[in-house]
């Protein structure tokens, strides 16, 4: 039998260490879930409310409604990649070749720092007497 045939035929052995590994990247790939959800669902109260004016309004539209499916369009963004990130470290957990990447702590941070900002931005710019009319459907 050559090598070759024996590494095809040879099955992973699953220690402890492994599924614990595995057990701690789902548990990640689940709050990045989270995470998502919870941009999917900011973007749609922004747009719901009538604070920051969205298109359908009986007022004037505002541009609220664009913040708002940033917020969504970051979020559909976070499923993605975070599903690729746990495939990824799926496979380097079973190769024995896991290295951490910074890439992506960074570029989440980055995108909800600046989802922040523009929040903070916007509600300090609405003029003071359309807070009067803040109606929720």
């Amino acid at each position: 039998m050559n090598v070759r045939t024996e590494k095809l035929e040879k099955p992973k052995r699953r220690t402890s260490e492994r599924v614990r590994d595995h057990l701690a990247n789902e548990r990640t790939y689940l709050a990045w879930m989270r995470s998502a959800i919870a941009l999917m669902g900011f973007g749609v109260l922004i747009v719901r409310l009538r604070l920051l004016r969205p298109p359908l309004a009986p007022q004037p539209p505002g541009n609220g409604w664009k913040l708002g499916l940033v917020f969504s369009l970051v979020g559909l963004v976070t499923v993605l990649l975070s599903t690729q990130h746990y495939f990824a470290v799926r496979h380097d957990i079973d190769e024995d070749t896991y290295e951490p990447a910074d890439r992506w702590v960074i570029l989440f941070s980055l995108a909800v720092l600046t989802l922040g900002a523009g929040v903070i931005y916007y509600v300090f710019t609405v003029p003071i007497e359309s807070l009067s009319s803040v109606i929720l459907d």
